[in-house]
């Protein structure tokens, strides 16, 4: 049983009290805008508190999640138990040195995109639209539109699960679809390099808007939602073969299947985190019985169930 108001003390001696929120509705911190309360929220101002809490969860065996933006998130109704760290919103300073970037784990993509585009750097076009963070990204080597993070990463600097602050470059980040050694082992970003290419201004902002507005087009934006649910099958596209089935615009309570992309689910308002879990399953059950072909989940699905 974790003993909350210990921990929540342990924890306010690194962040402060300000940095703390107990029994925090994680609806609040996730785009599908669903979710029960974790135990303890915490939002660090800096790297060196952000491993210190680490480290203070690990010593005391209590239970922790690293959240970027909650984008790639699915938190259950009855909530998280144990430590929510949060990335998002302090851990973001973006330098440019050259035709690298330097960013923190909690600096949105759209944020280290714009970054390059103001500074005539090419190669992050394509991550303008996605809206999580760097951390999250190189976990997953999150992609779109034929380019992915591993094309721009050179060196990573993060914790393991030892506590030690560590360093990875180039190869050594074993890039794999939507998976990273960083994801395999555990270990948490702390701060990632990227070299980007020398471009022209106008050309790196004319390609940026054309894929924004083909994202627009395409996805389902203005219902929140968490991305791309299903991992791509090998040989096959999830939305076509969901869309295949006649799933498009199916509803289980207040989550459906977008009529816009079927790969993605959209809380239509009232949605609970049990109706999308049961649509996930509903469509996996479809997917199997009439093509034999099992979908992953792209997305994370946290909490008690």
């Amino acid at each position: 049983m974790l003993d909350t108001g210990y921990i929540a003390e342990r924890l306010r001696n690194i962040t402060g009290e300000e940095r703390i929120k107990l029994n925090e509705p994680m609806k609040n911190h996730t785009s599908f805008r669903v979710g029960g309360p974790a135990d303890i929220l915490v939002c660090p101002e800096s790297l060196e508190q952000l491993t210190e809490t680490v480290r203070e969860c690990r010593r005391n065996n209590v239970p922790f999640y690293i959240e970027g933006n909650g984008t790639n998130l699915l938190v259950t109704d009855k909530g998280i138990r144990g430590v929510v760290i949060k990335t998002c919103g302090s851990l973001c300073d973006v330098k440019v040195e050259g035709d690298t970037i330097l960013a923190e784990c909690g600096a949105l993509l759209s944020k280290v995109a714009k970054t390059a585009l103001e500074h005539g750097l090419a190669g992050l076009e394509f991550a303008s639209g996605i809206p999580g963070t760097l951390g999250g990204a190189v976990c997953m080597n999150a992609g779109a539109y034929g380019r992915e993070i591993k094309d721009v990463v050179v060196r990573t600097e993060y914790l393991d699960g030892d506590n030690e602050i560590k360093v990875m470059t180039g190869e050594q980040h074993e890039f794999a679809y939507r998976s990273s050694r960083i994801q395999k082992e555990g270990g948490i970003v702390l701060r990632t390099v990227m070299k980007l290419d020398r471009g022209e201004y106008g050309a790196i902002k004319e390609l940026m808007d054309d894929l924004n507005r083909r994202r627009k087009e395409k996805q389902p934006l203005e219902l929140p939602s968490a991305g791309s649910v299903f991992r791509r099958p090998e040989g096959h596209y999830a939305g076509k073969l969901i869309e295949d089935c006649g799933l498009k615009g199916f509803s289980i309570g207040g989550a459906q299947v977008s009529e816009k992309h079927c790969g993605f689910i959209v809380n239509r308002g009232n949605a609970s985190a049990a109706d999308i879990i049961k649509l996930i399953n509903h469509i996996k059950d479809c997917v199997r019985s009439k093509y034999g072909v099992s979908l992953e989940t792209e997305i994370k699905i946290l909490g008690e169930e």
